[in-house]
C-alpha cells in the first residue's frame, strides 16, 4: 500500500481511540492494528516508524512498539 494511505489509516485509528474515555490509546491502537491489518501492512508500519515515522500521530508511533 502507498505510504500515504498507510499513514492516513493509522492516524484515523489513533484519532478514534484518543477520543475514548479512560482508554490506553497506544495499546488500543496496537490491538486494533494487530487484529485487522495483515502482516505486510504491520511490517510496513514498523519499518516507517523505524525510519522516523514522518506523518504519524505520536499515539501510532507508541503503538508500533506494541505490535
Amino acid at each position: 500500500m502507498s505510504p500515504d494511505k498507510m499513514i492516513r489509516m493509522a492516524n484515523q485509528i489513533a484519532t478514534f481511540f484518543k477520543t475514548q474515555p479512560n482508554e490506553d490509546a497506544p495499546a488500543r491502537v496496537a490491538a486494533h492494528i494487530s487484529d485487522f491489518w495483515e502482516p505486510r501492512m504491520r511490517e510496513q508500519l514498523r519499518s516507517h516508524v523505524a525510519q522516523g515515522g514522518d506523518g504519524l500521530d505520536e499515539v501510532v508511533v507508541r503503538a508500533a512498539a506494541q505490535i
